[in-house]
């Protein structure tokens, strides 16, 4: 049997990604920089060639996810930025293929994470090298959309984290919970509460918070898979000895970080997408 062309016509275009959400404005730039076109309802795949992706946003869309995995379908999902998001309004975004974050390693040049500390002015995104002293474990806890992607509770995750930790250390605990955009910047960062609680690790799900803390010098235990697994401890049982990867893999992690996020210029102007195919990004 044949396969299927890369390209379909359809209204006499060329169609070669697909997206779901008109309204979403994140989405809107993907689709100005990959010529996208738009369907209104995630059952349609069905309707379209599989060599043809498509681009969301949200965990909310577990659907979508699962129609494409049996499609095997490629899909480009859209959310929150790794890096440099202190501000009230989000600056950058990941966008992954295949997945909820980023897990295939790529060497890469340091231009865009130099970028980040030179012409952004984000100078504490310098790793300062490994912090091996502490007190309390800071446990931050899932929000209520990967809960629902994963299957989980959030209090059950807490209540059974905490207990293994509990078996394995005299730590404090400490619980951090996602909370409000606007409580999350400015005073209320992460990197804020590292200092000021002198937080020896943190443990998450799958919370961009590991990916922050590892930045920062903290250790990180993460559940669900995430951008920092490579860097991460993933055995409780372990707490009192994190992984402390070499400096020079996280810088190399932290380049690679920066080139999985893109800003809605880069995304409406279709670098974003040279990125990704260039380096091959997912």
């Amino acid at each position: 049997m044949p396969k299927q062309p890369l390209m379909f016509e359809y209204d006499g275009d060329e169609v070669t990604h697909l997206a779901l959400d008109p309204d979403d404005g994140i989405v809107k730039c993907w689709v100005l920089g990959t010529d996208a076109t738009y369907i209104k309802d995630w059952k349609e795949l069905k309707d379209w060639p599989v060599e043809i992706p498509v681009a969301f946003r949200s965990m909310v869309n577990r659907k979508v996810v699962k129609a494409c995995e049996e499609q095997q379908r490629k899909f480009y999902y859209i959310d929150t930025g790794y890096l440099g998001n202190r501000q009230k309004r989000k600056v950058y975004h990941r966008v992954v293929v295949n997945g909820m974050q980023h897990s295939n390693f790529k060497e890469v040049p340091d231009d865009r994470f130099e970028y980040l500390i030179n012409n952004e002015g984000l100078t504490y995104l310098r790793f300062p090298g490994w912090k091996k002293k502490g007190g309390p474990i800071l446990l931050v806890t899932p929000s209520e959309k990967p809960c629902k992607f994963y299957g989980i509770t959030r209090d059950q995750w807490v209540e059974d984290t905490m207990h293994t930790i509990r078996q394995n250390t005299d730590r404090a605990i400490i619980v951090r919970d996602k909370g409000l955009r606007r409580d999350r910047v400015g005073n209320g960062a992460l990197y804020n509460q590292l200092d000021d609680d002198d937080i020896f690790a943190v443990v998450t799900y799958n919370s961009i918070a590991a990916t922050e803390a590892i930045g920062y010098g903290v250790p990180a235990f993460t559940g669900a898979p995430g951008i920092a697994d490579m860097l991460c401890e993933k055995d409780l049982t372990k707490i009192e000895t994190p992984k402390y990867a070499d400096t020079q893999l996280v810088n190399k992690w932290q380049h690679w970080i920066a080139y999985c996020q893109y800003t809605t210029f880069e995304m409406a102007h279709g670098k974003a997408l040279k990125l990704i195919e260039k380096f091959d990004l997912s």
